[in-house]
């Protein structure tokens, strides 16, 4: 099923992200771990890629065993980075034959010990995302970034750019992180303002070690308010504790998102089917058929 199928209706939908393994030694455990969070029957799964294409293969295979196995819905990421016109064609042609109908489109970061030039065939987004509208029937999404993206010039930019993807083919945008939701509110007044209307998703990030809020904050550029450093401040040191609290500040965050008429909300669970099933737990009452 395309993701344009499942959202924009009045139902609220979960959905949660995984990522594939970096070395097929860890193939299998990954794989159940994707599984097991597939087990908890979400509204649909985002599988992601790695740089220079380091895990098409995996992303794919994992993708099509979600769909297989558990009958959800799947997107499978493709980047720009490291990758020429054949490259994306195989691997659209692995998604088609496997049943694929969903492709999240990035540019991707640049990686550090990429060798040679990153973007070669694709150098932008919506470059990758005109290809895959062109080479099949897919349900393409985006990313976009509430505080805007780490190399963009300034937020007007930022959305210009996102206006030339959406403009691409883009049927859907989701959100990087964001951990006040102020700043998605305020985000969604100004792209509706210049004229982007297709749903866009907020993805939310449960932090459950301390050690993830330095990666969020170098590599997303996201903003911390006082109230959740404050909660990594008192819970950091002790692991449990702070799993618990960093699922309950999401969950906070999702229930906040619903009640201001948010429907469809995106999870970066990764690899963590106890976390995704602690936040869906939480919301038991909340979403249901």
């Amino acid at each position: 099923m395309k993701l344009s199928q499942i959202l924009g209706k009045d139902k609220i939908t979960l959905s949660f992200e995984v990522f594939p393994p970096k070395t097929e030694a860890n193939y299998e455990a990954v794989k159940k771990a994707a599984l097991d969070v597939a087990a908890l029957n979400p509204s649909y799964m985002s599988v992601t890629y790695g740089a220079g294409g380091s895990t098409r293969a995996n992303t794919v295979q994992i993708a099509s065993a979600i769909q297989q196995q558990y009958g959800i819905t799947a997107i499978s990421h493709l980047t720009c980075v490291g990758a020429t016109k054949e490259d994306i064609d195989h691997t659209l042609d692995s998604m088609k034959e496997a049943g694929i109908e969903n492709v999240l489109a990035l540019r991707g970061d640049r990686p550090k010990d990429f060798e040679g030039e990153p973007f070669t065939d694709f150098h932008y987004a919506s470059e990758l995302v005109e290809h895959i509208k062109a080479r099949g029937d897919f349900c393409v999404g985006g990313a976009c970034y509430p505080e805007g993206h780490v190399d963009a010039h300034n937020k007007k930019e930022d959305i210009t750019y996102l206006k030339k993807k959406v403009d691409a083919g883009c049927d859907y945008l989701t959100t990087q992180m964001f951990f006040d939701n102020n700043i998605y509110y305020n985000f969604l007044y100004r792209v509706r303002e210049k004229g982007i209307t297709v749903p866009i998703i907020p993805g939310i990030m449960p932090i459950t070690r301390a050690s993830q809020v330095k990666t969020a904050c170098t590599l997303a550029g996201t903003n911390m308010p006082e109230r959740f450093r404050n909660l990594v401040d008192c819970f950091g040191d002790n692991p449990k504790a702070m799993q618990q609290a960093g699922i309950a500040y999401a969950t906070d965050q999702i229930i906040d998102l619903i009640a201001n008429g948010i429907h469809n909300i995106h999870v970066y669970s990764m690899n963590k089917p106890e976390v995704a099933a602690g936040i869906q737990k939480n919301l038991s009452e909340i979403i249901h058929d």
